[in-house]
């Protein structure tokens, strides 16, 4: 998806320059957790340092905190070019869109500096078995020999603050949007701008149903297995999923794809 959106000049548009930073966040995510995933089920060596442990926490924190934020923005984009389709490009310039993936990055970079140096200032002195695949926030504070009270204050009032703005903002882009479109008299325009929203939308449900499933429900030791389990596809299959259901839904993608694969012109 990174390559095809830069080497084709029809999708060099603030949609598609988001859709290759996601792009690049999800693969980045994967590379962080995959390898020593596989590493673990195929050996028999299932351990993993400490200083391994604070880096796959910090940088699973930031892709997550990144992938939360650039969703928030990328519904800000589609608000931009349905409601405001003859100043999308004067709204969503260049420069802004640069601005914002770069505050994406360093908003992720400090959340995630934040959460994991707040959960590794406490004494850890045994047991050191994490009952989980990652080094997860939950499982590893569950091995702290101190009150964990503060931190998991903190940790909720940092995941709330995102999550929320986030929530917020997609939500109140998609009220203006869906009012927008029932304001069209065509039904081909209203199509349209359905089409454009539908890979986004479900992208966000993919995302958020998954961290919903996983942090929502009450503590168990049941929760505790299926999470193990959910977590895997989180971080490993929604991530190959994003571009491809935004490869699959998407005209534009799809005929790009055509044009440089398979030599074809767009039907």
């Amino acid at each position: 998806m990174i390559t095809l959106i830069h080497t084709n000049p029809q999708l060099h548009t603030p949609m598609y320059f988001f859709l290759s930073v996601l792009s690049f966040t999800d693969s980045s995510s994967s590379t962080v957790d995959t390898p020593k995933l596989l590493e673990n089920f195929l050996t028999s060596g299932q351990s993993i340092s400490f200083a391994g442990c604070v880096a796959q926490m910090a940088l699973m924190t930031f892709h997550g905190t990144a992938e939360c934020l650039l969703l928030a923005i990328m519904a800000y984009d589609r608000l931009a070019a349905i409601c405001y389709p003859l100043l999308y490009h004067a709204i969503m310039s260049q420069r802004l869109c640069i601005q914002l993936v770069a505050a994406t990055y360093i908003a992720s970079v400090a959340n995630s500096a934040l959460s994991t140096g707040s959960i590794f200032q406490l004494p850890y002195c045994g047991p050191n078995i994490i009952n989980h695949y990652f080094c997860d926030v939950p499982p590893v504070l569950q091995l702290a020999c101190a009150d964990t009270t503060k931190v998991e204050s903190i940790l909720f009032i940092s995941c709330a603050l995102i999550i929320l703005f986030t929530i917020t903002i997609i939500l109140v882009s998609y009220a203006y949007i869906l009012a927008t479109i029932c304001r069209m008299r065509s039904l081909a325009a209203q199509s349209k701008a359905l089409t454009t929203c539908s890979s986004h939308l479900a992208i966000i449900c993919l995302f958020y149903g998954t961290i919903t499933f996983m942090y929502a429900q009450p503590s168990s030791p049941s929760s505790t297995d299926q999470n193990k389990f959910v977590s895997v596809f989180f971080t490993v299959v929604i991530p190959m999923l994003n571009p491809l259901i935004y490869s699959l839904r998407n005209r534009d993608v799809k005929a790009a794809l055509k044009r440089r694969c398979l030599g074809k012109l767009p039907s």
